[in-house]
């Protein structure tokens, strides 16, 4: 997508109010700095693993390119990097914050030469058409406006055969562990994260996950958003799930 029309998406969104919604890339600079630590406290450190079943998932090919759209704080650009020693990243996020972060804690890990972090959003990718070889997001589709946009972007820019790893957290429904996650995530999650940051963003987290759709129903969207999905994997008892795709022949 050209640049022209990166910047006409943004500023509709902007103009729509999309910088100070729950979610947007301006939330998210309010609580970059303990976002790292939110994460591993509010997951009980089962976030790891989870990023590294993304990574493994992609398995591409050497002097690759991949995406890791959503970046964050750089911890799956720093394992794609890690895990796949010829590639090359590029991370992609709306939050500046975050991505000063990430910048920090890629070039602390030594890897930084090998990674370029832009500023961007999922509906409007700063990436021309097949131009990675993979793509990763995680735990970043639910705060997209358009998810539909978002995924057929992820089609467009990654060349056919190449495989998109998208790791999101989901609500169980059924199980042993069910109402104890659902406990974890309605009033023990909001809770925590609201006292330990000092942050009312963190009250939206909770909402987000149950708002989002069920790993069948997002995998049928996927579908319709033009990619082939290859395999659902729900992680943890269903508190998380990771879906592989790839752009299916009519993605563009």
């Amino acid at each position: 997508m050209d640049l022209s029309l990166q910047r006409e998406t943004e500023s509709e969104y902007a103009s729509a109010g999309a910088k100070t919604r729950p979610g947007s890339g301006a939330m998210f600079d309010t609580i970059a700095r303990r976002y790292d630590l939110m994460n591993r406290l509010l997951s009980f450190g089962v976030d790891r693993g989870w990023r590294k079943r993304a990574v493994a998932a992609l398995s591409p090919p050497l002097e690759s390119i991949i995406l890791d759209l959503a970046c964050g704080t750089g911890d799956v650009t720093l394992e794609l990097l890690r895990r796949y020693p010829t590639a090359r990243v590029i991370g992609v996020d709306p939050s500046p914050a975050m991505l000063e972060l990430a910048k920090k804690k890629l070039a602390a890990g030594g890897v930084d030469g090998r990674t370029e972090l832009r500023e961007g959003i999922g509906e409007a990718l700063p990436l021309d058409d097949r131009s990675v070889d993979g793509a990763t997001m995680a735990f970043g589709i639910r705060n997209v406006p358009d998810r539909r946009a978002a995924l057929k972007e992820l089609g467009r820019v990654t060349k056919p055969g190449g495989k998109i790893a998208i790791l999101e957290l989901t609500e169980p429904q059924s199980g042993p562990l069910a109402k104890m996650a659902r406990f974890h995530i309605h009033w023990l999650l909001p809770r925590m994260g609201a006292l330990l940051s000092g942050e009312k963003e963190y009250r939206y987290l909770h909402e987000s996950i149950a708002a989002f759709p069920s790993p069948e129903v997002f995998a049928v969207e996927l579908e319709q958003a033009g990619l082939k999905v290859l395999s659902t994997q729900p992680l943890s008892f269903g508190a998380a799930c990771l879906w592989v795709a790839t752009p299916g022949p009519h993605s563009r």
